[in-house]
């Protein structure tokens, strides 16, 4: 049977591996919208991922570059952890999702892409969204563009951050 790839899939998948840290990068530039940046919290921010696995699916990282989630102090963890709660509010009030898949893969080996800096996944999830696309041809169906997606959640992440002590 031959896979056939979502083309943002594809592209991550062929793409030249760059030698720098986009999470590190990307919140440097000040180009968020290019850069599917959301919000930024004083050690955090949300970004939506370029390569989806659901609508919405967005990422929350620590500024500081670390592959150690333990190396994280009481500060960074609960400012990731706020962020990361205002994250899955948004997503449930704009998509309404049934459900959430939240975590982290740690290193390459449990499946991290960005391997050298830990980071959160939040994918909101819908009862039925495996159909026979991805069961049988191995694709997944996006039913929203990401510009769209950005459009959608930046200003709910401005509203909400800039009520907040924790905004940059």
């Amino acid at each position: 049977m031959e896979n056939l790839w979502a083309p943002w899939r594809g592209e991550f998948i062929n793409a030249e591996k760059r030698s720098d840290c986009i999470f590190c990068t990307f919140p440097a530039e000040e180009k968020d919208e290019q850069n599917l940046i959301l919000g930024r919290t004083e050690r955090s921010f949300a970004i939506l991922n370029k390569y989806p696995y659901n609508n919405g699916h967005l990422m929350v990282i620590p500024r500081r570059h670390t592959d150690d989630f333990t190396a994280l102090d009481q500060d960074e963890l609960l400012d990731l952890h706020v962020l990361l709660q205002l994250s899955v509010g948004i997503l449930r009030a704009e998509y309404k999702p049934q459900g959430f898949n939240v975590g982290m893969n740690i290193g390459a080996v449990a499946g991290a892409g960005i391997a050298g800096h830990i980071h959160h996944h939040v994918v909101p999830r819908w009862g039925g969204d495996t159909n026979f696309m991805p069961v049988l041809g191995s694709t997944k169906v996006m039913i929203e563009h990401l510009d769209d997606t950005w459009k959608k959640l930046r200003p709910r992440f401005d509203a909400a951050l800039s009520a907040g002590p924790r905004v940059r």
